[in-house]
Parts: C-alpha cells; sequence; structure tokens
C-alpha cells in the first residue's frame, strides 16, 4: 500500500481509543443485564515466561462482551521458576484489574443479577464486594477441546458456554492470541487497543444480527 508502519500504529491506536469510547456509549444504551459470566483468558507478551490475563466480563445468551481488564501475571507450572530466573519476580496485577473492571461496569448490572464464573476462590470477595445482591454461580473447570484453542469445553453442556465461546472467539479475530503463531504480543498496552478494536466489532456484529431477526419476524 506504500505507506509507513508508523502511520498503521497510529491509526491502530487512533481507532482503539476511538472503540473503548463507543464500548462504554453501547453500554449505556443497553438495559440491564441480569446474566453475566466472567473469567480470565490467558496469553503472553514476548515469551511464555511473562504471562499476561485478560479478565473478560460477557452477558449470558446474548454474548455482549460488556468489558474487559488486562494485567501481568506471574508464570506457573513447569516455567515458573525459569520465568524467575530470567526476568525476576513479575507483578500479579490480576485481582486489581477485576476490581477495576467490576467498578466500571457495576452500573450496567442489574442489581439481583445472576452471575457465573469458575471456582476461583479469589472470585468470590469480588462478587459479593461490587455485587452484593446478586447470586454467584461457581463451577468446576473443565478440559477444553481441540476446537476453539481450547477455550470451548469438552463433554457435554458447558454453563459457561458464552463466555468460553467469546474467548475462542477472541482468540481467532486477534492474532496475537492464536495459539502456536509467530504474532506475539510485545506490549501489554497493544493488546489491550487490540482487544478493545475486537471487542467493538463483536458487539456491532451481534447487534446487526438481532437487529435482522428482528426484521425477519416482523416481515
Amino acid at each position: 500500500m506504500k505507506i509507513n508502519r508508523k502511520t498503521v500504529v497510529r491509526k491502530f491506536i487512533f481507532m482503539a481509543e476511538r472503540a473503548k469510547l463507543t464500548l462504554e456509549k453501547l453500554n449505556k444504551k443497553r438495559p440491564s443485564i441480569a446474566q453475566l459470566e466472567f473469567d480470565d483468558l490467558e496469553t503472553f507478551e514476548h515469551t511464555k515466561c511473562k504471562p499476561i490475563s485478560v479478565t473478560l466480563a460477557v452477558e449470558s445468551k446474548s454474548r455482549w462482551i460488556v468489558g474487559y481488564e488486562v494485567a501481568s501475571m506471574p508464570a506457573k507450572g513447569l516455567i515458573a521458576k525459569l520465568s524467575v530466573k530470567k526476568y525476576g519476580k513479575r507483578h500479579d496485577g490480576r485481582s486489581t484489574a477485576r476490581k477495576k473492571l467490576f467498578g466500571r461496569i457495576q452500573k450496567y448490572i442489574a442489581s439481583e443479577a445472576d452471575i457465573k464464573s469458575d471456582q476461583n476462590p479469589h472470585y468470590v470477595t469480588d462478587v459479593q464486594r461490587f455485587f452484593p445482591r446478586s447470586r454467584h454461580y461457581r463451577y468446576k473447570g473443565r478440559r477444553g477441546c481441540v476446537v476453539g484453542q481450547g477455550e470451548l469445553k469438552a463433554g457435554g453442556s458447558d454453563p459457561l458456554f458464552s463466555l468460553n465461546h467469546t474467548c475462542a472467539m477472541a482468540r481467532y479475530r486477534i492474532s496475537r492470541l492464536i495459539r502456536r503463531t509467530w504474532n506475539t504480543t510485545k506490549k501489554m498496552e497493544m493488546l489491550d487497543l487490540h482487544f478493545a478494536l475486537m471487542s467493538l466489532h463483536h458487539n456491532l456484529s451481534l447487534k446487526e444480527t438481532s437487529l435482522l431477526r428482528g426484521r425477519t419476524a416482523t416481515g
């Protein structure tokens, strides 16, 4: 296209910042959400020794992305020791990010909403703090199937299907989230901006689909 890469980056940042504002405006126009699902999607920056968590909140059934928040997290499992040796102790910002997300979307959630998540023990206190009158349903984590790159779960009905389906779509639509790829995140703030663009595109697609269904029903 005979343009400089810096031009693409500047346009990307400009559009993503506009997308964040538009997402908030769209949330304000929607009725209060009565059913919410949330969990963390994990990826990394530069290397798997530097993992990142994306806390994602989705409306049940409609799969509308209400909000998200990106945070750093320490490596775990077999590479935990290697991560500390090469890059030092990594800050765990998941709790702060989750509180920030809940505080921002609190006004969009019905006071007695049904909220679903996995059995992560850290979720309980935050849900009780920000959504005190809600009903919090917790489900045991399940093994992922090959289709959906591990986000979709194998074996029967999935109580967190709306969330896991949205996470699978995010991995498909955001190149840096695809597993076994060279398109890795180099800066965490760029993942945040990329996720904003995907979220807006995702929600607008859902809105257009619902409008088409309405026209078909009345026509």
